[in-house]
């Protein structure tokens, strides 16, 4: 029984959206699940994923809050 977690800041995934859509989170759902069907020959119906949306303000990034590494780095990290 494969748990698959993913955790993504809760922000937008595209200009003009504040947050995940719930299409996209289907897809994100079907394609970990199928991912492990395919490389582990999972079956679909035992799979659970779980999408954990994580306020930006919890989420770190090289030692920093995530605003402000990106404030600091821009051009991401190197």
């Amino acid at each position: 029984m494969p748990i698959v977690t993913i955790q993504i800041t809760r922000e937008g995934s595209g200009p003009g959206r504040k947050h995940v859509t719930d299409e996209e989170k289907a897809e994100l759902i079907k394609g970990a699940s199928e991912l492990l069907l395919r490389v582990l020959n999972k079956p679909l119906v035992s799979t659970f994923v779980v999408i954990q949306e994580v306020p930006l303000e919890n989420w770190g990034w090289g030692g920093l809050p995530a605003l402000e590494f990106r404030r600091q780095f821009p051009e991401g990290p190197r």
